[in-house]
């Protein structure tokens, strides 16, 4: 995988975090606007771990590592 930087991959997913961060609520409601809601949730928790991921690329086998402990832990 030439030129591919797992860094940069990280970033993006940072950046996708953030964009569902700032993404505004279309003009729907009831059911429909509690699944969009419900659904940037996951979206930000998905983008926002793997952001926060350290990637290791060794012999072309990516590795993202994720601490899920809480900082008391």
């Amino acid at each position: 995988m030439s030129g591919f930087d797992p860094n940069e991959m990280i970033q993006r997913f940072a950046e996708r975090a953030q964009a569902v961060r700032q993404r505004q609520l279309p003009p729907v409601g009831g059911d429909e606007r509690k699944m969009f809601i419900e659904q940037a949730e996951r979206d930000f928790m998905d983008f926002a771990m793997i952001a926060d991921a350290t990637p290791e690329l060794v012999d072309g086998v990516l590795t993202l590592t994720i601490d899920l402990r809480s900082d008391g832990d």
